[in-house]
């Protein structure tokens, strides 16, 4: 510990705060890099090793086995070794940044890596890039805790650390740029701007060195976008803003399922596995992220080239079922990322709904094309488009959308469709569902940081910081004459009244004693209990802070009370303590 001492006061002579962030932002887009490329290599080659046999003409029994191993594998690792809760990724980054002061714990940096390996490699139908996202959020904060940085630097390392992760997997720095403003929230300021594509770029090139040039998915653009085609491309986007409702709403209901069961971890196994084994041997499109079932849409040219995403099931050999099955993977592939996830194991949404994208945009395009609607619209280009729109849709990032789907398949060429269908599948899906499925649960509790820097400040504030906690209640029946003792040593102006048990009953006003307070021949004639009056209004230790102000706006209180949720008192918030706060706030999220 002396010589990290040693280390931070030399920092804090030779270099600036400005110049650290900068070298921070370079470090973190390095282990954000070698995060994802370990996660990676663990489950391809957990996948080589378990299914390197699997005979492609017919069904396999060890998908019934394999997912359920692998979610209770990852359940015993979370629950004996990790101790702590690890899903939800990028929610979990949320919550960090607007309740946690941008603070992560230490085992994110390699848990979640861990976890979601074991989870896809067996095949549990999720993404790993949530998790590399915490991964490199973790790092950034991590990073920022050890050299002491200030909360808006510390916010700023985690968005350094998402966006790198975003970019090292996919090689794309400008998609991790834009998905950590979209997302994340972080505002673009020139002081945020430089950091983050530090961070993105130092990703992508490392990224480059560890695997090579090519990119994720190989896409060749066959056919160039025509003006003909534009009602076809406004109907995908509409059609992935409804997709994505579904996969939100979908998840949210079957997630709602598994919270029912509580911490019976046995019977959320029993569940999860039953569901995703059986899902993944009718469909094994389903196994793991599915990547290569997308490879197969986005490269096929013929019948036979689309129909391999049947190997391995019991659709082999029935070209006649192709779109049967592609559609029915994708009604059922949000039920296998929440069944893998509900029942112990460890992935995002991030590649599912990539997947369900482009399983939802060959089948969009399939269907035209077979009852000739329009003009020709070719299947492979519209299984990249509704990847971009199904994502825009439920992540509400449609930037993210557009530059992760071009610059992952170098399919500039489909540039403007690619804008036509993230912004139709935009607008579609607020209607609906304001919040993305990330921020929904965290919107529903008022911690959802937005780009709006009042509701911004106010969802960053904690009551706990400004309650005043050394007040000296008083009881009921104690006489005025005992009360004086209490009103002289004092802080406040306003003492409370509470119970034997704690529970707040009144409080007295000091300033509204004056008439009496030195008449001593009526100490003994009045007690607490007469003088006591109701508060103006009371506060809830969890209450969210834009009704925290409603109230004080509404009562013009000086001082309010806090009470927790049954009814013991916690302390008193001052208006002036409160608005000064916020004041400050303000002036640090503007500056520069």
């Amino acid at each position: 510990m002396s010589v990290m001492k040693n280390i931070i006061a030399w920092r804090e002579r030779h270099v600036s705060d400005r110049q650290l962030t900068l070298l921070l932002s370079f470090v973190v887009g390095v282990l954000a890099a070698v995060a994802g490329y370990v996660l990676h290599w663990i489950i391809s080659e957990i996948q080589l090793l378990l299914t390197a046999g699997f005979d492609i003409t017919s069904f396999n029994w060890l998908y019934l086995v394999l997912p359920v191993v692998g979610i209770y594998l990852t359940s015993l690792f979370v629950r004996y070794i990790v101790r702590d809760d690890i899903g939800h990724g990028i929610t979990r980054i949320l919550y960090a940044i607007s309740r946690k002061r941008s603070r992560i714990k230490g085992h994110n940096c390699w848990s979640s890596v861990v976890a979601s390996a074991i989870t896809i490699g067996f095949g549990g139908s999720v993404g790993a890039e949530a998790p590399i996202v915490l991964t490199g959020s973790a790092i950034g904060s991590n990073l920022g805790k050890l050299f002491h940085m200030d909360n808006k630097t510390m916010m700023l390392l985690v968005g350094c650390g998402a966006s790198a992760a975003i970019a090292g997997v996919f090689k794309a720095p400008i998609a991790g740029l834009v998905f950590t403003l979209e997302v994340l929230m972080i505002d673009l300021t020139m002081a945020s701007l430089l950091p983050i594509l530090i961070s993105s770029v130092t990703a992508t090139c490392f990224t480059y060195i560890f695997v090579g040039s090519s990119s994720l998915f190989s896409f060749q653009l066959d056919n160039d976008w025509l003006l003909e085609r534009v009602p076809a491309t406004i109907l995908l986007g509409v059609c992935c803003g409804l997709l994505s409702l579904w996969f939100i709403r979908a998840s949210s209901t079957f997630e709602w399922v598994f919270e029912r069961l509580g911490k019976n971890h046995w019977a959320k196994l029993a569940l999860g596995g039953v569901v995703l084994s059986s899902l993944i041997f009718l469909f094994p499109s389903l196994f793991g992220e599915g990547y290569d079932s997308i490879s197969i849409l986005l490269n096929g040219k013929t019948e036979a080239d689309w129909e391999t995403i049947m190997n391995n099931s019991l659709f082999y050999g029935h070209s006649d079922l192709l779109i049967l099955y592609v559609g029915l993977v994708v009604f059922s592939k949000v039920f296998a990322t929440t069944a893998t996830n509900g029942g112990g194991g460890c992935g995002g949404t991030f590649a599912p709904s990539l997947f369900v994208g482009a399983f939802g945009g060959f089948f969009f395009s399939r269907l035209w094309n077979m009852y000739q609607i329009g003009v020709y619209v070719p299947e492979k280009n519209f299984s990249l488009l509704g990847m971009a729109g199904v994502m825009a849709g439920v992540m509400h990032a449609p930037l993210t959308g557009i530059f992760l789907i071009a610059e992952l398949t170098g399919g500039y060429q489909l540039f403007v469709p690619l804008i036509i269908v993230c912004i139709c599948s935009y607008l579609t899906i607020i209607i609906f569902e304001p919040h993305s499925i990330y921020g929904m649960r965290l919107a529903r509790q008022g911690q959802l940081i937005t780009h709006h820097t009042d509701r911004a400040v106010l969802t960053l504030m904690s009551l706990d910081s400004v309650i005043e906690r050394d007040v000296t209640p008083v009881s009921p029946d104690m006489e005025l004459g005992k009360l004086i003792h209490f009103i002289s040593r004092s802080r406040i102006n306003i003492i409370p009244v509470v119970d034997d048990a704690g529970q707040l009953l009144g409080e007295i006003d000091v300033t509204k004693l004056r008439h009496i307070v030195f008449r001593t021949e009526l100490y003994t004639h009045f007690r607490v209990s007469q003088l006591m009056t109701q508060p103006h209004a009371v506060l809830g230790d969890n209450d969210p802070m834009d009704e925290v102000m409603e109230k004080f706006d509404s009562t013009d209180a000086s001082m309010l009370p806090v009470i927790d949720s049954v009814g013991h008192l916690k302390g008193y918030v001052a208006r002036a303590h409160l608005y000064n706060q916020y004041r400050q706030m303000v002036a640090d999220m503007s500056a520069e």
